[in-house]
């Protein structure tokens, strides 16, 4: 698990892991995990250990392990890195009574995976527990959570209309948000003064119900013209956020105050009192 804004492993809070940005993702130093997670004063000698009793990660370490630059303070060193995921299959391989908790919080994850999968009303009672526990509020807790079954049902439409790479998605999802508030996803996180955060979680209200207008828009328009492949599904997708981005226009010229905010639910500095950077109307 990460922090979404610095990157670095929650699970070891506390503890100097090094870190790279590469493609997108955070990369982890893995010798900087074993230092933390066992006495070994050699964690490198520990690691080659570790592959030749493990034959399962010693055959897949290329597809887990990827070695990258590191700014230290001698300078840039090419050390090899893990992504969070790829730490936590290297902790199950630790048998030190460090790693201990880690793994029990991992069976806990796997375990709850599976109960969602059997119940699905389960994860959403989970994220809306999460969102309250991050001080959210009521009302934009459901509105959020809608906004989640909305975007599920259209990814899901997208599915079945031959859409499959990640990229179409990412680009429909633009032209989506484009035709909607007249920015693109990238764009409206600069607004915004997000990094790395999930953007629909620092809409406000209204950006959320317009994002939603333009989302569940473009899924009947998909249907209603039976749009195959990624072109026609393209074009749905603008005529779907144009009706949103029309709607919103409206909006703004009878109420005189603009959608698109500045406001979010990042953090307030430590001698601001409010937990969030949301200003009263």
């Amino acid at each position: 698990m990460t922090d979404e804004t610095t990157g670095k492993l929650v699970v070891f809070k506390g503890k100097e892991i090094r870190r790279v940005l590469h493609n997108g993702e955070w990369f982890f130093a893995l010798v900087d995990i074993v230092a933390a997670l066992t006495d070994s004063p050699n964690p490198t000698d520990y690691l080659k250990k570790m592959r030749s009793r493990d034959e399962a990660l010693s055959e897949g370490w290329g597809q887990i392990v990827t070695p990258l630059e590191i700014e230290t303070p001698g300078g840039k060193q090419r050390i090899n890195c893990v992504t969070a995921e790829g730490a936590f299959r290297v902790i199950q391989s630790i048998p030190s009574p460090k790693a201990e908790p880690f793994k029990r919080w991992l069976a806990k994850v796997g375990y709850e995976r599976v109960q969602e999968i059997e119940n699905p009303e389960l994860a959403s009672q989970r994220a809306r527990a999460l969102y309250k526990a991050k001080g959210y509020p009521d009302a934009w807790i459901e509105k959020r959570m809608r906004s989640i079954a909305i975007r599920e049902e259209l990814t899901e439409e997208w599915n079945e209309r031959g859409i499959k790479e990640d990229r179409e998605y990412s680009i429909l999802t633009a032209e989506i948000s484009k035709a909607t508030f007249g920015l693109t996803p990238s764009e409206y996180s600069k607004v915004k003064g997000l990094k790395r955060q999930n953007l629909r979680d620092h809409m406000t209200d209204l950006e959320l119900i317009f994002s939603m207008l333009g989302e569940a828009s473009t899924t009947e328009i998909a249907r209603n013209r039976d749009a195959q492949g990624f072109e026609e599904n393209k074009v749905a997708a603008r005529v779907g956020g144009k009706i949103a981005g029309n709607a919103r226009r409206e909006l703004e010229e009878k109420s005189g105050r603009k959608v698109v905010s500045k406001d979010n639910f990042l953090p307030m500095k430590p001698d601001r009192k409010k937990i969030t950077a949301r200003k009263k109307p």
